[in-house]
């Protein structure tokens, strides 16, 4: 399992014996000294103290600044560590209830990084609902980590390609017609402001992005 480079164990007690006054606080510092145990409990810390921004109240203007100082965890593990444990809440609160059940062990406790592998598959919406299943359950049931996961997902998606090369290649020609579709727009509102270039020129940028959007299928759905 993955595990954070906090500080040592010694300084987290230490301060752990100063912040007794403040519950909260004190049990953020106890989940980064038991994150060893879960890190899930430490996620669930961070999340409330991050969306109630409790860091403030402690002295640090910024999260990644309180999270560094104080429980030795850089900005891109604590971001991810937020993201995975929000995105159990949200989207797997039934698991979160049944480690809470079972006070499971580390040991049967996925890696934040494989959940994180879990959470851009659903929110970038590459995999059918029968494939999401298949890649939770190899992480929440057989435990695999966060690099063999990857491998995994992108076998999905290459044999997704395979058996339905026409759909692949739509989605290919959507995302191409997407980046012309913001280029084209940027440019346009760069020339509109800076006044460059003519108006007529404007006119037939505005044309040709009109018919950008016609040739996308999604765009189609949304302006119904």
């Amino acid at each position: 399992m993955g595990h954070l480079k906090l500080k040592s164990i010694e300084q987290l007690e230490e301060k752990i014996r100063h912040s007794l006054d403040d519950p909260l606080r004190c049990a953020v510092l106890e989940s980064a000294k038991l994150f060893k145990t879960s890190w899930i409990e430490l996620g669930r810390s961070l999340y409330t103290v991050y969306k109630d921004k409790k860091y403030k109240e402690w002295g640090f203007n910024e999260f990644e600044i309180y999270t560094s100082k104080e429980i030795g965890i850089r900005k891109e593990t604590s971001m991810k560590l937020l993201r995975s444990y929000f995105f159990l809440e949200k989207e797997e609160p039934d698991y979160l209830r049944s480690q809470q059940r079972k006070d499971a062990a580390a040991g049967n406790i996925p890696t934040y990084e494989a959940v994180d592998v879990l959470r851009q598959a659903k929110s970038k919406k590459i995999l059918g609902d029968k494939e999401y299943q298949d890649l939770k359950s190899r992480i929440f049931e057989k435990g695999k980590d966060a690099r063999e996961v990857k491998k995994d997902l992108t076998a999905m998606i290459r044999s997704r390609e395979e058996l339905e090369p026409e759909e692949a290649w739509e989605k290919k020609r959507e995302a191409i017609l997407k980046r012309m579709l913001g280029v084209l727009r940027s440019l346009k509102d760069e020339a509109k402001s800076s006044k460059l270039v003519s108006a007529q020129i404007i006119k037939e940028t505005e044309s040709l992005i009109y018919k950008l959007e016609s040739e996308i299928p999604s765009y189609k759905k949304e302006q119904k």
